[in-house]
């Protein structure tokens, strides 16, 4: 598969390319698929981290670490008790304060993925949060076996007044903003998805999943094999599946646990936004036509994904 230029259509994300595009095996264990951190969960919202660490193990992730607001963690740890959980420090109001995530030094050093965003609920808070977490994670100039981190929801909404600040997680940062999300990160409305789409990728250095549509960023690898040299220019696909019915409450935090819980097994950036993003459609395809296109839950979504990648020979 050659990787396109801007000006040249998106590819087609497709069972047959994702058949030639295989995700590794199941190893020995749990430690080698990986480990995923999620931090989000406020007070009002504990059940979008729930959602996304659930995609992630859904997903094939070894392991799974909840970071949220500490008068929720108990209830987050019954609710999913295939998980680690932390308790983050809160304001009044029940959001994460950003100042208090240092007691995840050693998580961050054990995860291969990172979630921030869902459930997170305070955007001042959000972007204190994301300053702490780039001082944990600054490191040196080496990103190898440092943790790919994926950004959602309000983690989104703070990213462009930390443009300049972004340099520690060049090369390894994924994300997922929905249509009105991208139109904060671009400063202006979305009018055509797939430029915009790229824009964010060039402008922030990341890959990017929006509303079906995958940008890569110039000069970050694909990880396809097929792959002759085209990566240089950034590449786009689209995926070419999903029901109206994904847009619901917290389909959002399926995708980017999805996505998390697959690059945390090893793949590229590109490669786990692919899969996640047509994961996440085809889960959609198959709870409309049991269901209705309209009336699935998010959480049904996780569910539907094991079954999918096996049908895809993975």
């Amino acid at each position: 598969m050659s990787t396109p230029g801007r000006t040249e259509a998106a590819i087609p994300v497709t069972p047959t390319l994702l058949r030639d595009w295989p995700l590794p095996g199941g190893g020995s264990g749990k430690d080698d698929r990986g480990s995923v951190l999620v931090i989000g969960g406020a007070r009002k919202t504990p059940g979008a981290a729930l959602l996304a660490g659930t995609a992630a193990l859904r997903a094939g992730a070894g392991r799974i670490t909840l970071a949220v607001a500490a008068s929720t963690a108990v209830q987050v740890a019954v609710a999913l008790p295939e998980s680690g959980v932390v308790g983050l420090e809160e304001t009044d109001d029940g959001a994460v304060r950003g100042s208090g995530v240092s007691v995840l030094a050693q998580e961050l050093e054990k995860a291969a993925a990172v979630l921030v965003g869902p459930g997170l609920d305070d955007m001042d808070e959000a972007a204190s949060l994301l300053r702490e977490l780039l001082k944990l994670d600054s490191g040196t100039g080496d990103t190898a076996g440092r943790p790919a981190v994926v950004l959602d929801a309000y983690a989104l909404g703070c990213l462009p007044d930390l443009l300049d600040e972004l340099g520690a997680w060049a090369g390894r940062l994924i994300l997922t903003p929905n249509i009105t999300e991208s139109g904060v990160l671009l400063g202006r409305d979305v009018k055509d998805l797939h430029q915009d789409a790229a824009e964010i990728a060039e402008r922030y250095g990341a890959v990017v999943s929006c509303q079906g549509v995958i940008a890569v960023p110039a000069g970050h690898g694909t990880g396809d094999p097929k792959d002759d040299g085209g990566q240089a220019n950034g590449g786009l696909w689209e995926i070419t599946t999903g029901y109206g019915g994904l847009g619901t409450s917290g389909s959002g935090d399926i995708l980017a646990g999805a996505i998390a819980g697959l690059r945390a097994r090893g793949i590229s950036d590109a490669q786990a936004t692919c899969w996640g993003t047509h994961l996440h459609a085809a889960a959609g395809d198959r709870l409309a036509s049991r269901l209705g296109s309209l009336g699935y839950l998010a959480r049904e979504l996780a569910d539907e994904l094991p079954a999918l990648m096996v049908e895809l020979g993975t």
